[in-house]
């Protein structure tokens, strides 16, 4: 998997992709990080992407020319044609595991960082696929979005979390046809603060502790996001 991100801040895509699940898949070849900076590409010596607004108004607006060009110069290099290339946008649909699990079926994608007031809405119309967000609110640009992104479809790409069956128990991946939380977590100590782990974990009886992994699912779904139900 392949994400070409198109961004002011390279180095911030750069550092927070050295880590953690990215960070491994990247050392395994498994995922690769191309960021793009839309500076070079700017239309003039003084590295110029933004402008006023036309109409008037606040803030700035990122231009079309900058932003195409880079586009163009990655899908010069690209071995998908058809990859999606997504504007991470509070005006988006709110991202979702399903939405990742399709994505994460391609083998490239171009993610489109936007900051100020946001991109010319001409160069939207001419090269985006999709518009996400990771939900209702607004970021001083559109990095962060692109890291969880990233992140989200990373660990459905096969290979990257070791066992492939790592994700298929997560929160938002399904119990059955239902999108259920995951069910809850324990460790070591057997107690801690007179709070004990529950009999049934340490019964070594796999398939009531499966059942019991399940009917806790459905509860805590219940209790925490029972408009999933």
């Amino acid at each position: 998997m392949i994400f070409h991100v198109l961004t002011l801040f390279p180095d911030m895509i750069i550092q927070s992709t050295s880590h953690s699940i990215l960070g491994r898949g990247i050392k395994s070849g498994l995922i690769e990080v191309n960021p793009v900076n839309i500076r070079d590409f700017a239309i003039n010596k003084h590295g110029q992407v933004d402008d006023a607004p036309y109409g008037g108004g606040a803030g700035m607006v990122m231009m079309a020319p900058p932003i195409y060009d880079a586009y163009t110069h990655v899908r010069k290099q690209a071995i998908c044609k058809t990859m999606p290339v997504v504007y991470l946008s509070p005006q988006g649909k709110v991202l979702t595991q399903a939405m990742a699990q399709e994505l994460s079926l391609y083998p490239e994608m171009i993610l489109l960082c936007g900051h100020y007031e946001g991109v010319d809405e001409r160069v939207i119309e001419e090269i985006v696929t999709q518009e996400i967000s990771i939900g209702d609110y607004v970021l001083t640009g559109g990095e962060p979005a692109a890291l969880v992104l990233m992140d989200a479809v990373s660990r459905l790409v096969p290979g990257v979390l070791g066992k492939p069956e790592s994700h298929m128990d997560e929160s938002f991946s399904g119990v059955g046809q239902a999108l259920m939380l995951e069910y809850p977590h324990y460790t070591r100590p057997a107690e801690f603060m007179g709070r004990k782990v529950p009999d049934i974990l340490l019964s070594g009886h796999h398939g009531q502790i499966e059942v019991w992994r399940r009917e806790e699912a459905v509860k805590r779904t219940q209790m925490k996001r029972p408009d999933l139900l």
